[in-house]
């Protein structure tokens, strides 16, 4: 799996309570773009294409577990399966995680590939979250 790598907004966010991440609906997006620590809002995004398997605002990623012990905060989420049906789906190289319930749409991380992913008709692509370590933690 890749490295997760935090949006800047995201530890002002979390401060000011935009973010309950064991209770808001996270998502991953998909692009082709590279991301900039600077980005706040999925706006700031550029998705790759609708259709083909691929919904403009992501896939859901669904939590295992939210909780703190000694002090340190974990975020576990179940992987996100993006299949391709119908013909491919646009090249990507990052997924963004995102929160949905926030009003703006905003950011909380993404993860590069290091390269280029195209999936074809058929076949799948999973975001692979680490169950041990967890999404992120916080201590």
């Amino acid at each position: 799996m890749a490295t997760f790598n935090k949006f800047n907004s995201f530890v002002e966010a979390l401060a000011e309570k935009v973010h309950n991440l064991q209770s808001d609906t996270l998502k991953v997006v998909l692009t082709n773009s590279a991301p900039l620590a600077a980005n706040t809002v999925l706006a700031d995004i550029t998705q790759i294409a609708n259709g083909n398997g691929y919904t403009t605002g992501g896939a859901q990623a669904t939590q295992v577990s939210s909780a703190q012990t000694g002090g340190t905060y974990k975020l576990v989420l179940n992987d996100v399966t993006f299949t391709a049906s119908g013909g491919s789906l646009g090249t990507f190289r990052y997924a963004v995680l995102y929160n949905d319930s926030a009003t703006n749409d905003e950011l909380i991380g993404w993860y590069d590939f290091g390269t280029a992913v195209n999936i074809t008709n058929g076949n799948s692509f999973t975001v692979d979250f680490d169950a041990v370590n967890g999404v992120l933690t916080i201590a």
